[in-house]
């Protein structure tokens, strides 16, 4: 008979190689799967417009317009608010209420909204709807009926619901302020027209037409599709965008300057909240330059595991400011990069955040980081550069501005292999060039107790 320990280790031992031989397996199947692209956007053209697209074979499709006309290429104050408030409302073919009710009983979804380079109309709706929203889309880029109704009616009241909403958000403020001081214009244009902004002689009807007339041509814009095949939108975008123009003929450019970093500081008074942001010139889009992200999640700030506060450099910068909240970020735009520590809390946690966020980042510039934690911050860039284009909107969004400014969408393979040869000494290197050269301070609330760059040791 044997005995009931030796079934147990015989027992332990078989479950300990099925053990190991899942876990291969496990290594496998994620090496594969990212070593496919079939989860990034391939480009194409049709009818010369520029066109990316991916199919996981669902039922439901996402369909973006991404164009050039974030608040970077507005050319007057507010236009690009302007233009993103008239998207499906009414056109030559369709009145508002038609577009309504025909999308609500396709079960479909719309939205329009803006970033600092692009303006994205969006679709979401089941795959067999695809004719239609496409259509849809192509009304929307030239046969908006840009009317002295509509304009008074949407555009001034949503200008001045979003300038008592940000007078209230310091955080937001302070990040405009941080891309004021970085770029001055273009990219240093504020997200929203701020609360004192004279846009009375800048915005109107007819501004935002010509605006839509320079802005809607085929190499000012990109369609997207996630959940949709080549060969279903080669059907349906040539004959449905045959009306959008080849080149624009309209009284207004775009302000298509490149980007300049300037670097400097900016205090505004705020009695609703108190932040700060402390950037740096940061990596462009589609720049290969992945010891910017590992920083960025060395640095990191907000801990990916509940009740822990992480092993980032600034999470434990946050834990010596009770009250502080703290994030390092890179914003991605087509020819530059801001590389920014975001905080916000009361001012004096505030302060010694800052404080402490300094301190970490020149730890790192001396070489002050551990193997482990290097080993971390690179699982976790990688982590986060992947799920990022996952998320469908920030995908599609992503993707169109790639193509738009003539560069390739993410590829999953070559961003995994680009952080495999980052090294301390690239870390290091990286941290070392945001100290040496200037920083863009913004600094929003308590003036009084809230620090200088001067302070911080920063260079402005």
């Amino acid at each position: 008979m044997i005995s009931r320990s030796a079934v147990t280790r015989g027992t332990q031992l078989a479950l300990r190689r099925q053990g190991c031989a899942f876990a291969q397996r496990r290594g496998y199947a994620a090496a594969a799967a990212i070593g496919s692209e079939s989860g990034s956007y391939e480009p194409t053209d049709i009818a010369g417009i520029k066109v990316a697209h991916k199919d996981a074979h669902g039922p439901t499709t996402k369909l973006a317009v991404v164009a050039k006309a974030g608040t970077r290429y507005q050319p007057l104050p507010g236009l690009t608010i302007g233009l993103e408030e008239f998207a499906f409302k009414n056109t030559q073919k369709r009145s508002a209420l038609r577009i309504n009710r025909e999308s609500e009983l396709l079960g479909g979804q719309l939205n329009a909204f803006h970033t600092r380079e692009a303006l994205v109309l969006e679709a979401s709706f089941l795959k067999e709807d695809l004719p239609y929203f496409t259509e849809l889309l192509g009304e929307v880029l030239t046969q908006t009926k840009y009317t002295t109704h509509e304009f008074h009616e949407n555009v001034e009241n949503i200008i001045h619901l979003k300038q008592d909403k940000l007078a209230h958000d310091a955080s937001a403020q302070a990040l405009d302020a941080a891309h004021a001081v970085a770029f001055h214009s273009g990219l240093g244009a504020p997200l929203y027209p701020l609360a004192n902004s004279a846009l009375g002689s800048y915005l109107s009807e007819h501004s935002v037409a010509a605006f839509a007339e320079a802005a809607y041509v085929k190499p000012n814009i990109a369609l997207v599709a996630d959940g949709a095949s080549q060969s279903a939108l080669a059907k349906w975008v040539e004959p449905l965008f045959k009306g959008v123009a080849s080149s624009s003929t309209s009284q207004l450019s775009l302000n298509t300057a490149a980007s300049k970093y300037y670097g400097g500081e900016q205090r505004v008074a705020n009695g609703s909240g108190n932040s700060m942001v402390i950037a740096f010139p940061g990596a462009a889009l589609g720049a290969s330059k992945p010891e910017t992200a590992v920083l960025k999640a060395l640095l990191g700030g907000q801990s990916s595991i509940k009740w822990s506060p992480g092993f980032t450099l600034l999470a434990k910068a946050a834990a010596a400011a009770p009250g502080a909240s703290v994030s390092a970020s890179n914003f991605a735009y087509s020819d530059a990069g801001l590389f920014a520590i975001q905080i916000s809390g009361s001012a004096c946690a505030v302060r010694k955040c800052a404080e402490e966020a300094v301190k970490a980042v020149k730890s790192v510039a001396e070489g002050g980081v551990s193997k482990e934690d290097l080993t971390k911050a690179i699982a976790k860039a990688k982590f986060d550069a992947l799920t990022a284009q996952e998320l469908s909107g920030a995908g599609l969004v992503a993707a169109g501005t790639s193509i738009i400014h003539g560069a390739q969408p993410f590829k999953p393979a070559e961003a995994v292999k680009s952080f495999d040869g980052v090294t301390a000494d690239k870390v290091k290197a990286a941290a070392k060039a945001l100290l040496d050269g200037k920083a863009s301070v913004a600094t929003v609330g308590d003036l009084y107790a809230l620090p200088y760059a001067e302070e911080l040791g920063l260079k402005v």
